[in-house]
């Protein structure tokens, strides 16, 4: 059984950093398109950032590049979310996911999701 587990979440003011990372057992981690989605109180769920299986292309949404940086380690089967000058509009619950097959945007396209950790960013 796959499992995804998020970490490094938290309560920052405007301007501030976070790095977030996911942790994936139990699969082949190599396999996956990763994904970093996000989802604000009353809100749809939304894909922030995706990496290649082989790492070799990135997606951003428009939002925040330039500002985020997504990175993975298949050594290490780990995914990370480096998020600079953070606005009060990235405030939200923030969920690692997992595909086979190539980046898509569509949440129902990811199979297997973590638990998600909470982003805020106060003005």
């Amino acid at each position: 059984q796959v499992q995804l587990v998020e970490s490094g979440g938290g309560l920052v003011e405007a301007g501030a950093s976070l790095r977030l990372s996911c942790a994936v057992s139990g699969g082949t981690f190599r396999q996956y398109t990763m994904g970093w989605f996000r989802q604000a109180p009353g809100k749809e769920r939304d894909l922030v950032a995706a990496v290649s299986r082989s790492a070799g292309s990135t997606f951003y949404t428009d939002s925040v590049k330039g500002r985020f940086t997504m990175s993975r380690d298949n050594a290490e089967n780990t995914v990370s979310l480096q998020m600079n000058s953070l606005k009060p509009e990235d405030t939200a619950v923030y969920y690692c996911a997992a595909r086979l097959g190539h980046t898509t945007t569509l949440p129902a396209g990811y199979r297997y999701w973590g638990q998600g950790t909470q982003v805020t960013v106060s003005s």
